[in-house]
């Protein structure tokens, strides 16, 4: 395939295309010269691409669902400039350990926009987290639900939680990306009470207040198909 065909075949995102010399372009910078001049492998960000894509979102499920909100998931990438720009843009931010929390605050991001999250995090981490005042905490299994109860309970104050739960729903990707079944590590298992279980250990916390539910089904996912199967179980379990 010639650039030209690649160029008129390929759809790239706002900012990006194939140059007079059929080089990719991306935000006016020729990739060819970038791994010249930095080497390579490169991560190259593009402002204009991240921004229409987080106003696409918002836009997307703003005119559907009012009360939406998009979270940029920051174990994607996270740095100073692009937190800055998340937070223009309006967007949330999901962080998974006590570093990218620390970059967040660092950048100014409001803390009641981050969502704390992940499958194995330390006392101090979950304590980091209460203390500045994240918006929510996900629990990912039983022991977090004491170390997060005990550190709000220790803080003085009622945290927001989700519970990450498991709807065994198959998104038919990579084996080693695949999260929402029930033989992974993650999130507390519908089909085996675990869910219901856990929702009655957090509601019996006072320092804990259960807000919603949290699911991952894994990555890349290409159908929709699984996130509507999904979605129904979950609404289903919350129904009951």
């Amino acid at each position: 395939m010639t650039a030209a065909q690649f160029a008129h075949a390929a759809v790239f995102p706002p900012g990006t295309k194939v140059n007079g010399r059929g080089h990719l372009e991306v935000g006016g910078c020729d990739t060819v010269e970038l791994a010249e001049r930095f080497g390579t492998p490169l991560y190259v960000y593009n402002e204009q691409t991240i921004r229409e894509m987080c106003r696409e979102f918002r836009a997307e499920f703003e005119k559907r669902y009012p009360d939406s909100r998009i979270v940029y998931a920051g174990k994607a990438y996270l740095g100073i400039a692009l937190l800055r720009l998340l937070r223009n843009e309006g967007l949330g931010l999901d962080v998974v350990s006590g570093g990218e929390l620390a970059l967040a605050q660092a950048a100014g991001f409001s803390m009641p926009d981050v969502f704390f999250h992940g499958n194995n995090q330390s006392r101090a981490e979950i304590e980091q987290s209460v203390i500045a005042g994240v918006g929510q905490i996900v629990i990912d299994n039983f022991s977090e639900i004491a170390l997060v109860a005990e550190a709000a309970e220790a803080g003085g104050v009622r945290q927001p939680v989700l519970l990450r739960v498991s709807p065994d729903v198959n998104p038919y990707t990579h084996a080693k990306t695949t999260t929402g079944i029930l033989d992974t590590k993650f999130g507390l298992p519908i089909a085996t009470g675990q869910a219901a279980e856990a929702v009655r250990e957090v509601l019996a916390r006072p320092s804990l207040e259960l807000v919603g539910y949290h699911f991952h089904l894994g990555s890349p996912i290409f159908r929709v198909q699984p996130y509507v199967d999904a979605l129904a179980v979950v609404a289903d379990f919350a129904a009951r």
